[in-house]
């Protein structure tokens, strides 16, 4: 561990001279540029004597923008017909990343900032040389699928830290998306702040007026504000992505998250700090029936009552309170076949849990664009796991309250949470207090270092107290170079040393050329109790590298080819050779987005004691081969039907897998209604027994407004016997209140016949944000 530290810091202090991006405009700077711009500060829309640029780009490739203060709020309808766009200059002149990055985009784009005393305005208007072919279906809000429709996106990096930011995100039929983006390179897409959008088609084109509130925000006390500022325009019908800034080749759709190239917004005014209070009160009611509880429960009629409070300490400090929690409007988790020996990991829907949850994330540098099979599930262990809280072996537990400290102070995020658990007797799982901390320092121009510590009192189990701490640093130089490493341990009763934990990562994540080495260890006693562990007491050794030239001419079609090879080695604590992985792929993504992949995997998988993969399938300890060879093909998702078709096949465990999938679809009839079908088989035959895993899904959600939808997700999977469905209406009657009808039901499949219900639920709730 100690040779890993000393390497990285030797290279921080290195490396730090040579850092190459463009360095962020310091306050004086801006406000020299402010005054070449020629406006006065209490500008009102009115026009000067010679209307200035309302954009700056200099020989440095640094860009700057002003925004232009209202004396009346601008009406919000879509419609760009105010006297503002008829007086100031729109900001334009966007630059493509995708596709051949640094040129002009092929459509103009404009772009307006503006405020008053309570917003802040964005305003656009997109060009379109063909807007019948416009790609847009989708208007629910937070769907992902907003990406793959023509849209527009700004962020606003309040604190001008160059690292982090909030997302909005919008496309022509209002459809919309909010999120935070943390350290360059994790975005939370369940931020849900208060804001308004309308949108208008018009003749060549579409238009769009957005306004989030001050009270909406975070950022630094004072009147005078200087904010990062980018905003990002997709043409989905040509596959373009373009940006207001000039940002490196590679970036593609996730290069808003660049927040040191984001341009710097001055001019901007902001009301006194105000103690804001949000209180979100909320009544449930549901009426359940559990056939697998003892004793059973059948339509049995509960109430219940309870309330989430936002207070803002100071403009860039927030604590949340939350009393008996509740999670019934929650979408189900979607299944998973598992058939590996090692942990699932389930992602956090919990909106509690998820407003802020890249500040409590631990050792998450180093994003690459990777696209190995057996990279998509880390080894690396999340010390603070949001769902290790109100759920135990897949039980649900009361949450009676809790709350959170987080925000900035200085050059520091800091991040408090404590929770009481409730206990659930008739399965013997006590009461808990749950805690958190963590803080991190900015450093250099793109780094950062850290701390954490976590406390579970009982310890599961009902024994003492858990503890987890650890230390972790991310350093980021040039456009593509990052260090990433942690060194962690933990205290649990009753389970023996040998528990820690550290990793020393290196990425490059160049556009043409791209490359990961690592080291990473978990000791056999490593147990972070409010955490997640896929595997433990292991020792990984890795190495990627990748190549993804971009053809001229002779392959017009093809956007880019890709070559990637990868090793993975572990040995376990004793030394041993535990896994082995080696892999080779290549690809080609074209101009439309559709995407042809071949992989193959040669591995190696020691078992020490014998696995039960399936039901009445055990396979013995020894030494195994395991090869793989996939085929898959990408629909792009601005088709009506998309997708990604996988085949399968390959020795497996002194046997053979052949494996059929359908994943990541959606269909889609017009832009209210869509249907996202699920498909996986497995076959499986083993000198030990035979069998085929089945998982057969889908979703279908009817958008009546971009506010209000109905969707409904029924899932069977073979390997635990379930049939299970999820029906949920959606509609926000007000900004930030909610009504929800929820339907849950699951039935066991293994007797044959009609499924035998296990159980069900109709859950109504309501909540109210009254904002003080």
């Amino acid at each position: 561990m100690t040779p890993c530290w000393l390497v990285l810091v030797l290279l921080t202090v290195a490396a730090s001279a040579f850092a190459q991006d463009p360095p962020a405009l310091r306050p004086a700077e801006a406000e020299s540029i402010v005054a070449k711009l020629n406006l006065p500060s209490d500008f009102d829309g009115a026009p000067p004597p010679e209307l200035p640029a309302a954009v700056s780009r200099d020989a440095e490739g640094r860009t700057t923008v002003r925004a232009v203060r209202l004396t009346a709020p601008l009406r919000i309808d879509g419609n760009l017909d105010e006297e503002l766009y008829r007086t100031v200059t729109p900001i334009s002149d966007f630059i493509r990343v995708e596709p051949q990055p640094g040129t002009p985009a092929s459509e103009k784009t404009e772009v307006w900032i503006s405020f008053d005393k309570d917003n802040i305005y964005v305003s656009v208007r997109a060009s379109e040389s063909q807007p019948e072919r416009m790609i847009i279906n989708e208007m629910r809000r937070d769907s992902s699928a907003v990406w793959q429709n023509e849209n527009f996106l700004f962020c606003f990096d309040t604190f001008y830290d160059r690292r982090n930011s909030a997302m909005f995100q919008f496309n022509p039929i209002g459809g919309r998306m909010d999120g935070q983006v943390t350290n360059e390179n994790q975005t939370n897409f369940d931020l849900n702040p208060i804001w308004k959008l309308e949108v208008r088609q018009v003749d060549g084109g579409w238009t769009g007026e957005a306004a989030v509130p001050f009270k909406s925000l975070r950022f630094k006390p004072g009147n005078s504000q200087i904010w990062g500022f980018q905003t990002r325009r997709v043409n989905r019908w040509k596959n373009e992505i373009s940006y207001l800034t000039s940002l490196p080749s590679g970036q593609g759709i996730a290069g808003y998250q660049r927040v040191s190239r984001y341009a710097t917004m001055v001019g901007l005014e902001v009301p006194p700090g105000s103690r804001a209070l949000d209180v979100k009160p909320f009544l449930t009611s549901d009426v359940t029936t559990d056939l697998a509880a003892t004793p059973r429960v059948r339509n049995d009629v509960g109430t219940a009552f309870g309330f989430d409070a936002k207070y803002s300490v100071t403009p860039n400090l927030t604590a949340d309170f939350t009393y008996n929690t509740d999670f019934a409007q929650v979408e189900a988790d979607e299944q998973q076949v598992n058939l590996t020996r090692f942990s699932l990991f389930f992602p956090e829907k919990r909106e509690f849990f998820l407003e802020n949850q890249g500040l409590f994330s631990f050792a998450s540098g180093g994003n690459t664009t990777i696209n190995a099979t057996s990279a998509q599930n880390s080894d690396t262990p999340t010390l603070f796991y949001s769902r290790s809280i109100g759920l135990d072996a897949g039980r649900e537990v009361p949450i009676e309250g809790g709350g959170r400290l987080s925000g900035r102070v200085g050059r520091y995020s800091v991040g408090l949470l404590n929770i009481q658990s409730g206990d659930v007797s008739r399965f013997g799982i006590p009461s808990a207090n749950l805690g958190v901390a963590r803080i991190k320092r900015d450093i250099l121009r793109r780094s950062s270092i850290g701390a954490i510590f976590t406390r579970r009192s009982p310890a599961r189990g009902g024994l003492g107290t858990a503890e987890t701490y650890g230390v972790d640093g991310s350093f980021s130089f040039y456009q593509n170079v990052a260090f990433n490493t942690y060194w962690a341990r933990t205290r649990t009763p009753g389970v023996p040393d040998n528990d820690t934990s550290y990793r020393g990562q290196f990425t490059y994540t160049g556009d043409r050329y791209g490359a990961q080495f690592e080291r990473l260890s978990v000791g056999d006693g490593f147990t972070p109790q409010l955490g997640f562990l896929r595997r433990d007491n292991f020792v990984k050794s890795s190495a990627l590298v990748r190549f993804t030239p971009r053809p001229r001419k002779r392959f017009r079609a093809v956007r880019k080819f890709g070559y990637q090879a990868l090793i993975n080695y572990f040995e376990n604590g004793a030394g041993h050779l535990e896994t082995r992985q080696r892999e080779g792929e290549f690809y080609m993504e074209f101009q439309s987005s559709d995407r042809i992949q071949f992989n193959y995997q040669d591995g190696y998988e020691l078992l020490t004691t014998p696995f039960t993969i399936a039901r009445g399938v055990t396979i013995p300890a020894g030494g195994y081969a395991l090869r793989t060879f996939t085929a898959e093909l990408r629909v792009g998702q601005q088709r009506m039907a998309s997708g990604n078709w996988s085949v399968e096949t390959g020795p497996f465990y002194g046997g053979r897998r052949t494996a059929l999938s359908y994943s990541s679809a959606r269909v889609k009839f017009n832009q209210h209604l869509a249907v996202e079908p699920g498909l996986s088989i497995d076959r499986v035959t083993l000198p030990y027994g035979d069998f085929t895993a089945r998982l057969v899904s889908s979703r279908v959600t009817y958008t009546v407004t971009p506010l209000m939808f109905v969707s409904a997700l029924v899932q069977y999977n073979s390997s635990n016997a379930t049939l299970g469905s999820n029906i949920r209406l959606r509609w926000e009657y007000q900004p930030g209140s909610e009504i929800f009808v929820v339907y849950n039901e699951g039935r066991n499949t293994l007797l044959g016949g009609r499924p035998d219900l296990q159980n069900r639920a109709l859950i109504v709730k309501v909540n109210r944000l009254f904002r003080f």
